[in-house]
């Protein structure tokens, strides 16, 4: 009965149509404000903001003609050694003496070049075909050197010639020292087979290294030159290492991608 009694007085007493109607309290409107501000400026962002990406790859440094395998063709005992390795060599020059079946023979240069690594030491006994030494293309004990690249060919389209590409070099402590300085030369068209990497390194054990993903894409990149520097090269550091760097040296590359804007990320 006395929920009846309330029922009837509301129905009896006027609309109150002169007050006012509160639609928001004044915090609603302020995070209302902030929150419209915030998409605004998400979306003048979003078209002209950029953001920068980077691409890591494993490489060596090396020089940009590469190393070629030197390998027997004649089968006996090694009697005695003439090259040294770190030496230059010209084409033709004799690396070892082998005592065969059919007298000495003498195995030569193929091409002329810095000897980087000697396999064979006086009295190893060799198979023909077996390795002797790897020799590097050069023509100068100062040819400078290059970074090369091998990247996952899923990733190697989206880098730009011209782009900026830091390297930690394994024999440098980068805490120290810094990173070293390049920029993309060039990028290969096709992927490369382990055959081929081995071929352009001499070190088929790094061709395999390199192909654990699948047969990567070549990328070449040049190191910036500073005469400022022990090395010859610009670092991050102002300095760099007080000693030189050596080819066939192991490298970690950060390659610094184009600028893109968000929006891009969004659009198909």
């Amino acid at each position: 009965m006395q929920f009846r009694q309330k029922a009837l007085s509301k129905l009896q007493s006027p609309e109150e149509l002169d007050l006012p109607v509160r639609f928001a309290r004044p915090q609603g409107r302020l995070v209302l404000a902030v929150t419209v501000l915030v998409m605004a400026a998400g979306a003048f962002w979003a078209f002209t903001g950029s953001v920068s990406s980077k691409l890591s790859a494993p490489g060596i440094l090396t020089h940009a003609e590469g190393s070629y395998l030197l390998q027997s063709p004649y089968a006996g005992q090694v009697t005695q050694v003439f090259a040294e390795e770190g030496r230059l060599l010209p084409p033709g020059a004799p690396l070892l003496q082998i005592g065969t079946d059919r007298g000495e023979r003498t195995v030569r240069a193929v091409a002329g070049g810095r000897v980087t690594s000697l396999a064979a030491r006086t009295g190893s006994v060799l198979t023909a075909g077996a390795d002797v030494a790897t020799v590097e293309r050069v023509k100068n004990a100062d040819d400078p050197l290059v970074a090369m690249l091998y990247v996952p060919g899923a990733g190697a389209g989206s880098i730009p010639v011209g782009a900026s590409v830091d390297l930690s070099v394994g024999s440098v402590p980068q805490q120290r020292f810094g990173v070293l300085r390049g920029r993309v030369e060039a990028v290969g068209r096709a992927p490369q087979t382990p055959a081929r990497i081995a071929g352009f390194l001499g070190d088929r054990r790094l061709a395999t290294e390199f192909s654990r993903q699948g047969d990567p894409v070549a990328v070449l990149v040049r190191l910036e030159r500073s005469s400022a520097t022990r090395s010859g090269y610009r670092w991050s550091s102002a300095d760099g290492p007080p000693y030189a760097l050596d080819s066939t040296t192991p490298v970690t590359a950060a390659v610094h991608l184009s600028a893109q804007r968000p929006v891009d990320w969004l659009l198909p």
